[in-house]
């Protein structure tokens, strides 16, 4: 046909056919080998992001997918942005399972930590919850401002605890 994108059933096509269909088998055999190779180095690696966040734990931008192929990258793994199998970008601090797509028929896991600092990494790394720490920080804060006031303001504080003991 004209511009050859439809050929005749003929004997010639038929076996030039079948052996770009043999060369496509080899190649993608050499690609899933190769992926084989990279998924058992890449499989459970972890990897750490500062971002900046809110004290509740929402980042001010996001982490992408381009991101994580970067930071793959530098770290000596062979992955482009396509392969990463995020469906959203990454918004929150803490530790994020993220899928790799090597292969068609190979997929391996990536831990991705999202931190403010390399201290906050370790511990999220740890499995501590920092957004959790801060709020307890805040109660501490409390106690230490309402003993501030006892000391300087004893009167003050005493009506504070006998407003907080008519509202209970």
């Amino acid at each position: 046909f004209p511009k050859g994108e439809a050929l005749r059933a003929t004997d010639g096509n038929r076996s030039r056919f079948e052996v770009m269909k043999t060369d496509l088998e080899v190649r993608n055999l050499e690609q899933k080998g190769e992926a084989e190779k990279v998924a058992r180095k890449l499989d459970g690696q972890r990897f750490s992001v500062l971002r900046q966040a809110a004290e509740g734990g929402q980042l001010y931008g996001s982490v992408s997918p381009r991101d994580i192929a970067a930071l793959a990258t530098e770290n000596g793994f062979a992955v482009s942005r396509a392969q990463i199998a995020l469906n959203a970008p990454i918004k929150t601090i803490g530790l994020h399972k993220v899928p790799v797509s090597l292969h068609p028929e190979i997929e391996v896991t990536i831990n991705v930590t999202v931190a403010r600092n390399a201290d906050e990494a370790v511990r999220i790394a740890r499995g501590e919850d920092v957004t959790a720490r801060r709020e307890e920080g805040e109660e501490a804060a409390e106690e230490v401002a309402a003993a501030a006031e006892a000391f300087f303001d004893p009167e003050a504080a005493e009506a504070r605890r006998t407003r907080e003991t008519a509202a209970e």
